[in-house]
């Protein structure tokens, strides 16, 4: 297969794990394992996390609506504490940086396809140079795994999705790209996703 672009997750992939400082959060605070991301998935479309990722909460809105909804299931958590450690954890990963330099330098189109929210400060604005398109779910008003998001992508980059590759750290989001046709990359270790990378696009990438 003749690919034309890779498309990147950020939070995760191209910078550290979000999940990683939300279960931090859970530890220090002796909440059980997963509870956060079981009332993100159980509040659906209608929750306070997916609303902040479509764009429709301001973080300052989205703090008491989330807590509500913690607190419906059972926990309090104080959401603003929690938003500044997912902040501090999203760090820039020089090797997927230097992968996304080699992709272009081929001559393949980066994307990077990010579930967001909107901040006052630069955000991923410094991230914003390393990629052809950058599409945020909070700019737009959808959020993966919605496959609109991924044929906006595509479209953007002027691929169809068989032309794509995507990698992303949570399985739902892969799963949605798959049933649009695009080769999809778990990253869990980001090491591992390159050599997966690389073995998918033929060349090396550090």
């Amino acid at each position: 297969m003749a690919y034309r672009a890779v498309i990147f997750d950020l939070g995760g992939v191209v910078v550290g794990s979000p999940l990683e400082a939300i279960a931090a959060y859970e530890r220090r605070h002796a909440i059980p394992a997963g509870f956060i991301n079981r009332v993100v998935v159980a509040t659906g479309q209608a929750g306070a996390w997916s609303q902040l990722e479509r764009g429709e909460l301001t973080l300052e809105e989205f703090y008491p609506a989330f807590e509500r909804d913690c607190e419906a299931a059972g926990r309090h958590i104080a959401a603003r504490a929690l938003m500044e450690l997912v902040a501090a954890a999203t760090v820039p990963r020089p090797a997927m940086l230097e992968a996304i330099r080699r992709i272009r330098a081929h001559g393949l189109l980066a994307a990077a396809l990010t579930n967001n929210w909107i901040t006052e400060d630069a955000g991923t604005g410094v991230l914003r140079p390393h990629f052809d398109v950058f599409i945020e779910s909070a700019a737009i008003g959808l959020r993966k795994p919605d496959p609109r998001i991924f044929q906006r992508a595509c479209e953007a980059l002027r691929v169809a999705p068989a032309e794509a590759v995507f990698l992303d750290d949570i399985g739902a989001n892969l799963k949605a790209a798959r049933a649009l046709g695009m080769t999809t990359i778990k990253v869990a270790d980001p090491a591992a996703a390159l050599a997966e990378l690389e073995g998918v696009l033929g060349f090396a990438l550090g």
